[in-house]
């Protein structure tokens, strides 16, 4: 029919669309899923390193592991030390998603204070 040409071009410009929209959103939720994973991994690096009375290599474990811009969170409570990590999600991509990992550790005898 006459009125139906260019439909096809049409529909298949906008499942193109829908397509990369998709990836993209998959590749965003990929990454923050990978820095939530760094922020697990630096927060029980740090709080281990720290329970062994290792402040400069917990410094450096965090620099190494911890997406860019992480905050790092130290309680000592008594024998026991509690590290969270946390960051905005993407770099502020994502706004209100912060991502945080958090861990626990027991000081080894004759460890100062963190």
């Amino acid at each position: 029919m006459a009125g139906d040409r260019g439909a096809v071009t049409v529909e298949a410009a906008v499942a193109v669309a829908a397509l990369v929209l998709v990836l993209g959103l998959s590749l965003t939720g990929l990454r923050a899923a990978v820095d939530q994973i760094r922020c697990v991994d630096a927060a029980r690096e740090v709080a281990r390193l720290l329970s062994r009375g290792d402040h400069g290599g917990s410094a450096e474990a965090l620099s190494k592991i911890a997406p860019s811009g992480a905050v790092l969170t130290v309680r000592r409570d008594g024998d026991s030390v509690s590290v969270d990590v946390e960051v905005a999600a993407l770099g502020r991509l994502l706004p209100g998603l912060r991502l945080r990992g958090s861990a626990f550790a027991l000081l080894e005898p004759g460890v100062g204070e963190p």
